[in-house]
């Protein structure tokens, strides 16, 4: 039975140079071989050769929201203090599962704090750029913001269904019965957009 592999963290000491050649996932520094990444460690041996050390990330790990990632998340409730929503994508790498988040009425807008509306913000079900501010409570939200002109409602639908356009930074349009809905809309930048 072949033994548990052995995971590693970035920074590990894992042997000297003089027992193994540094493959893929690490570096040599002061003849020894290091860990470049966290995964589990390979030893290949290769005909009379030293071993190759090599570091390989495991595919299933799951990558989470970190403090300054955009992430793209979906609004699931309202109310007049905060945004519920669920995080979808972080950067553009979906998540295996997702995560809850809050956009708390003060995090919304730069400008203006007090004078900012949820309802006017969000709506249920639209599609939302937000930034990690912090990892949150002890409910496990992560907390958002849309304080930047490039963060806030991407995709929004209208009362008909119809899938809404942007007409300015606080409202978008539907397309059919031309009915104006109050929005943060994101002015997306050209990295976001999906070709």
């Amino acid at each position: 039975m072949a033994p548990p592999a052995r995971y590693c963290i970035p920074g590990e000491r894992l042997c000297s140079t003089e027992e193994a050649t540094a493959g893929s996932g690490t570096y040599t520094r002061h003849g020894f071989i290091f860990s470049s990444l966290a995964g589990c460690l390979e030893r290949k041996n290769e005909d009379n050769e030293l071993p190759v050390v090599s570091v390989v990330r495991d595919s299933e790990s799951q990558l989470l929201p970190n403090v300054g990632a955009v992430v793209t998340c979906k609004v699931c409730s309202i109310n007049s203090r905060f945004a519920k929503v669920h995080i979808l994508y972080v950067g553009s790498t979906p998540l295996k599962s997702t995560f809850r988040g809050t956009i708390r009425r003060e995090d919304i807008r730069a400008t203006e704090k007090d004078k900012v509306e949820v309802y006017k913000s969000f709506r249920p079900s639209d599609i939302v750029l937000a930034k990690v501010i912090s990892l949150g409570d002890a409910q496990s939200n992560y907390l958002l913001s849309t304080a930047e002109n490039e963060l806030g409602v991407v995709v929004a639908r209208s009362e008909a269904g119809v899938q809404m356009v942007p007409i300015s930074w606080c409202e978008m349009q539907c397309p059919r019965t031309h009915t104006k809905e109050f929005r943060k809309v994101a002015r997306v930048q050209p990295q976001f957009l999906q070709t």
